[in-house]
């Protein structure tokens, strides 16, 4: 026993020696480590060295009481460069160094811990450009928290932070000193607010004196005042109180100060928000003014997931303007109602329903407020609103729609209104098909048979009279019933023969009787109300076929390898009865006499003038006659791969004959043209030959003859035409046009859609790389200098008869009346912070420039600088606002604007 005695001894010395001797007790390089909580905290010497357990374990009284400890969880900690633990509990983490504690995360160049006090030292280093590397980044549950320094103890939460960074909701919260409780507030002194993100040196921010930062709650001061560029301005708050919520909440909506030369001085869109629900909310302003004018206004938008969503807003106003007991003095009281809804196409696969509804009182646009400086609002004349629903039964092949619609023209306050307009359909059957077909298709299988039924109540009139109205006499109503009746059959393998009948059924709610007042010279109703039933018939017979012809072209380039001409002829035969014949009581007739004592004989039908026409008159046996041709080439491209291009997409002309008319059986010819001219565009053109030309009667009124212009060796007398054609100029244009031209293949495209392949590619940890383009640069190898800018014209004509003037009597031709208006529209990024737009045309018929506005935008990085102005049009304004750039200061702007005129007189 004496050696193994010897040795435990001369082991126990070595070891306290050493101990004595260095200050340090362990050092590790790249080293990881976690500190259990306490009262499990073990010395590894003790444990790992069994010698130094057994001697420890005879010498009750050379072993001091371990220190308590204050931690109460593990603490984990690492660092990329060294870790080393001195004397007194404390440990020193060199090179990215994170401490972990259960619900905070500290990350910093070099961390110093008081393991034994549960304090924790942060800071940076700075290297030998000055530069500060490392510094602190605090992460205390769902805040973060960059700063200089920082001195934090674990179990109390609280701490000493000095040059703090905190991104609360939209904005910033900087302090020198800070001192963090244990509830996560900050208080500190000489702070700052801002929502640039250039927070160490922001363009502007509001200095606190005293503020109290609760994370992700709100930020409440003591006097504080504005800053912008370093230089303070003279606009100060006694307090302010900032809200921070990423959760949906209520809250007031700050008003607008506005000066109105009519209205007075006023605050308006101001109010409260309601958030009700995650499915709804309301929003209510209101505007108030001096002179006694105010204004409500609530809106409110509701969701349901896959369901539905929608958007209602109402609208009331009273505007006063004028003086009280002048002649100016006027009052008008005006309302609005705006509903959009729209359903999921999930929700119900057979029935649909929509609304779009924009209605409001003639006077509305024009008194409110908010339209003063809005040239497309100020120069609407019509509105349009509808409700629809539609309801489909596909086992019984019925579909239902039902719709309502209101239009409304502010020039002269009528409204239209449609209450409802319904429409039933029942699609294509075969009733006579079989159910088990054994052998070939019958004839009569090949019968079918629709249906379509309509009812429809409408009224026209002013719109303050439309709640006054009466549904029966003022309101007009009916309903009409379509049956076709037809088939298709093969003849000779080339012709398609296609009979048909149809049946037509009106029913109207009144019956209207003329008569002549010679006294008066005027025509005298009598109406009917009740029940009338009026319908009519017709049958016809078509045959078509298509006829297809190739040939090789001789005059075209050498590549056109051929070309195919597609002719489709028709003709069809249709007749009817004479609906005018005293037999079916549809029309009637009076003598109309004159002052001078000419007696005409006018024809009338009873029920002219209602939501469907009656039956036409006049017996009818219809020949017509159509053709149209298609062209389309083959060629070779540069490739020498065979394409196909459309020449004329369709040439036609239809012109009919009826046998059963005893003047005039020729009709009008009509001619139809489309061009395909680019991928973009298509070129349509559908006009009219008069075939009868102009002759004088015995009064010397021009009428339209019983001769055709043919007889005369003219061709058909051209009606007119209109069309419009719009395109965009941009940078790419002339480049595009001079590739087009030289056959080039654009190598832009190409690269942009390697770009964009290599825009998919992601980072390892599933972000999305950020995308690095190099600076484009010229021949010359300077940057390439680039200014975006687009412009849209449009450019509409129609060409017509002028019959205000005289007729030509030697070509018997009214002269032409052209009608032309150009509108353009564009902008320009003069840089990346600049871009200006505009809007403008021209009437050529009143000869003057149309409502003009120009818009100039300026991005100053937290704020935005915007200026409208117009100075062509009927309404003159200008308008100039720098504003806050976020939501939460949207109103910390400066705004100036032109006086408003309420009284301008618009029509």
């Amino acid at each position: 026993m004496a050696p193994l005695k010897a040795n435990t001894f001369i082991s126990f010395i070595l070891l306290s020696v050493l101990l004595l001797l260095s200050g340090e007790a362990v050092s590790q390089r790249r080293g990881k480590g976690m500190l259990p909580p306490a009262g499990q905290r073990t010395d590894s010497l003790r444990v790992g060295d069994t010698l130094l357990a057994d001697s420890v374990r005879q010498d009750t009284t050379a072993v001091a009481a371990p220190k308590k400890q204050a931690l109460d969880a593990p603490v984990a900690y690492e660092a990329s460069d060294s870790i080393v633990f001195t004397q007194g509990g404390f440990a020193h983490l060199y090179g990215d160094g994170k401490v972990s504690y259960p619900g905070a995360d500290l990350e910093a160049a070099i961390i110093s811990m008081d393991m034994d006090n549960s304090t924790v030292f942060a800071r940076g280093v700075t290297d030998s450009l000055d530069a500060v590397k490392g510094r602190p980044v605090f992460k205390d549950g769902d805040t973060s928290y960059e700063t200089d320094t920082i001195r934090y103890n674990f179990k109390s939460k609280k701490g000493i932070i000095s040059n703090v960074v905190s991104q609360q909701g939209e904005g910033y919260v900087t302090g020198n000193n800070a001192k963090k409780g244990a509830g996560d507030e900050l208080y500190m002194k000489s702070g700052r607010y801002t929502t640039c993100d250039h927070h160490d040196h922001p363009h502007f921010y509001m200095q606190m004196t005293y503020a109290k930062v609760r994370p992700k709650k709100n930020v409440v001061t003591g006097p504080a005042y504005l800053v912008v560029e370093d230089v303070p301005l003279p606009l100060a708050v006694p307090f302010f109180f900032f809200p921070f919520s990423s959760s949906y909440q209520s809250g007031f909506l700050m008003p607008t100060y506005m000066d109105d030369s009519s209205r007075g001085f006023g605050l308006t869109d101001g109010g409260y928000y309601f958030a009700i629900s995650d499915q709804m909310d309301l929003k209510l302003r209101a505007d108030i003014f001096t002179k006694g004018s105010w204004a409500l206004n609530a809106e409110t938008n509701y969701v349901k997931r896959y369901k539905y969503s929608g958007l209602l807003q109402a609208s009331y106003q009273v505007t006063k303007t004028g003086d009280k007991g002048l002649p100016d003095y006027s009052v008008a009281k005006d309302f609005k109602i705006v509903w959009s809804h729209r359903q999921d196409l999930k929700a119900s696969p057979n029935s649909t329903f929509s609304a779009s509804v924009n209605f409001a009182t003639s006077s509305y646009e024009r008194t409110n407020i908010g339209n003063m400086y809005n040239s497309q609002a100020m120069s609407q004349n019509t509105k349009t609103s509808s409700v629809s629903y539609s309801r489909n039964f596909p086992d019984q092949h019925l579909s239902i729609s039902a719709t309502t619609n209101i239009a409304q023209t502010m020039r002269d306050s009528s409204v239209a209104v449609t209450l409802p307009d319904l429409n039933i359909s029942l699609s294509t059957i075969f009733p006579f098909k079989r159910k088990h077909p054994v052998g070939n298709e019958r004839w009569y299988e090949k019968i079918s048979v629709r249906y379509t039924g309509r009812m429809k109540n409408s009224i026209t009139t002013k719109d303050n009279k439309l709640f006054k109205s009466n549904l029966v006499r003022d309101w007009e109503n009916g309903m009409q019933h379509d049956i076709p009746i037809s088939a298709t059959f093969t003849l000779f393998k080339y012709f398609n023969l296609t009979p048909s009948v149809n049946y037509t059924e009106r029913w109207y709610t009144r019956k209207v009787k003329q008569d002549w007042d010679v006294q008066h010279q005027e025509v005298v109703r009598d109406t009917t109300y009740g029940f009338h039933r009026v319908y009519n018939y017709s049958a016809s017979l078509g045959l078509n076929t298509k006829i297809y012809g190739m040939y090789k072209p001789v005059f075209l380039p050498k590549k056109a390898i051929q070309i195919r001409h597609v002719i489709t002829p028709s003709v069809s035969i249709s007749a009817a009865p004479d609906f005018t014949s005293s037999h079916y009581g549809y029309y009637d007739s009076y003598i109309k006499e004159g002052k001078d004592g000419v007696r005409d004989t006018v024809n009338y039908s009873y029920y002219a003038g209602q939501v469907f026409s009656p039956p036409s008159g006049g017996k009818q046996g219809n020949i017509q006659f159509s053709i149209s041709n298609n062209l389309e080439m083959k060629y070779k491209d540069k490739n020498d791969s065979i394409r196909k291009v459309s020449l004329i997409d369709e040439l036609g002309a239809s012109i009919s004959y009826n046998m059963a008319a005893q003047v005039r059986p020729w009709s009008d010819l009509q001619l139809n043209l489309r061009l395909k001219l680019s991928k973009n565009y298509t070129f349509s053109m559908a006009s009219t030959f008069a075939t009868y030309a102009y002759e004088f009667n015995e009064r010397g009124e021009v009428v339209v003859g019983n001769r055709t212009e043919w007889s005369y060796g003219r061709f058909g007398r051209w009606s007119g035409y209109g069309s419009s054609f719009s395109y965009t100029f941009n940078n790419d244009t002339w480049k595009k046009w001079k590739e087009k031209f030289q056959g080039k293949k654009n190598k832009e495209e190409d690269n942009k859609e390697e770009q964009a392949d290599s825009e998919d590619e992601t980072n390892p940890d599933g972000t999305k790389k950020k995308k690095v383009e190099k600076a484009a640069v010229d021949s010359d190898g300077y940057q390439v200098f680039k200014m975006p800018w687009s412009l849209n014209l449009n450019y509409s004509f129609s060409v017509s008869e002028d019959r205000s003037k005289p007729i030509n009597r030697k070509t018997m031709r009214y002269p032409y009346r052209y009608t032309q208006n150009l509108s353009a529209s564009g902008n320009i990024k003069i840089s990346n912070k600049w871009a200006i737009s505009f809007n403008s045309g021209y009437d050529f018929e009143a000869k003057k420039i149309v409502q003009t506005s120009f818009n100039i935008t300026r991005d100053l990085h937290c704020f935005s600088m915007s200026a409208s102005l117009s100075p062509f049009g009927q309404w003159k304004y200008y308008n100039f606002t720098i504003r806050a750039n976020a939501s939460i200061l949207q109103d910390l702007k400066w705004e100036q604007r032109s006086q408003t005129q309420s009284n301008i007189q618009w029509y």
